[in-house]
């Protein structure tokens, strides 16, 4: 009988215990998800303010949110897009006409472009979503981790946004490297940014 006493109360301790530590667990999962958004909303606010309010809170937010997704510096995404877009961040924009057709939408995507790397990411395309920045964001960020995956440099990863992937192959033989005034100016603009809000 005492041993049975024993066991009942070594079992509601134990119980007593997990709960303890299930409750704990789940506090600081939601002191850490506080502590994030604070970080997220801090960096947005800093890209709204960098553009003079042209680039909206709402698509600041996403992109901190995709840049933690897919482990890319935000401000490289941000930078290529003010690059992109000619400093307006207009969603609408549609591009000059070239040799391979119009570029469309904040991230200037092309036609031929677009829908290999929507499928790559497992959503659907229809050129008109091209003007929805969001989705222009989301697929920068699914082109630019492609990129810089195959190639291993935020260099080449951004001359071949750029120039396209061929476009890079040229660029390299006839330069003998990948830094291109589009790679340097981004990766320039975005580590001497980062430097600057790490140091506030």
């Amino acid at each position: 009988m005492a041993t049975n006493n024993g066991l009942k109360a070594e079992n509601h301790n134990l119980k007593v215990e997990n709960t303890f530590l299930a409750t704990e667990n789940l506090l600081d999962a939601r002191k850490n998800s506080y502590y994030s958004w604070q970080k997220v909303n801090e960096k947005a606010n800093e890209l709204v303010a960098e553009s003079n309010g042209r680039f909206e809170k709402s698509w600041a937010i996403y992109l901190v949110q995709q840049a933690e997704t897919f482990d890319i510096n935000p401000y490289i995404v941000y930078e290529l897009l003010k690059v992109e877009t000619g400093n307006t961040f207009n969603p609408k924009l549609v591009g000059p006409e070239t040799d391979y057709g119009r570029a469309y939408g904040m991230a200037q995507f092309m036609k031929n472009t677009a829908p290999w790397i929507a499928e790559m990411s497992g959503i659907q395309y229809k050129k008109e979503l091209l003007f929805d920045p969001y989705y222009s964001i989301h697929l920068s960020f699914v082109y630019l981790d492609f990129l810089h995956e195959f190639y291993g440099t935020w260099d080449k990863a951004l001359t071949a946004y750029h120039r396209g992937m061929g476009g890079l192959e040229h660029f390299i033989s006839e330069n003998g490297h990948a830094k291109s005034w589009y790679a340097v100016e981004i990766l320039s603009n975005a580590n001497e940014y980062k430097q600057l809000t790490s140091a506030e």
